[in-house]
């Protein structure tokens, strides 16, 4: 079994739109074990419920915002492995920084390119 039909992945985006781009593009590349939720306060309830290998996270959402999910998975016993990727239209240095003092595994400016996006993940995960 290869790694893209054993990759549990989340999408935490606000944006419907956003989420649905996202999963579309994982689906073109063979992911589809794939979850999501609309803010990092739901993304954290559904985690307890259901682990998976690597999170990508939109950084600007009501609620809960990208790096404040970032440090509850990091400070969590179960969640602290979980593989994190940043996505946002703000990737200011002071963002990146941050997200990677708390962490963050990689990061990708929106809009993205599938090609990128796939980069971004084999970057964190391995070759799919």
């Amino acid at each position: 079994m290869s790694l893209r039909d054993q990759l549990q992945i989340m999408v935490v985006d606000d944006m419907s739109t956003s989420r649905g781009l996202l999963t579309q593009a994982l689906d073109s590349f063979g992911i589809r074990n794939v979850s999501s939720a609309e803010n990092g306060k739901a993304a954290l309830a559904l985690l307890a419920k259901k682990p998976v290998h690597l999170v990508i996270s939109d950084y600007n959402m009501p609620e809960m915002d990208g790096l404040h999910l970032l440090q509850h998975l990091r400070s969590g016993e179960k969640t602290k492995g979980v593989g994190f990727i940043l996505i946002t239209s703000q990737a200011e240095q002071k963002i990146i920084d941050h997200g990677k003092k708390l962490g963050m595994n990689n990061f990708i400016k929106k809009p993205f390119e599938v090609t990128q996006l796939k980069i971004c993940i084999e970057a964190v995960v391995g070759r799919l």
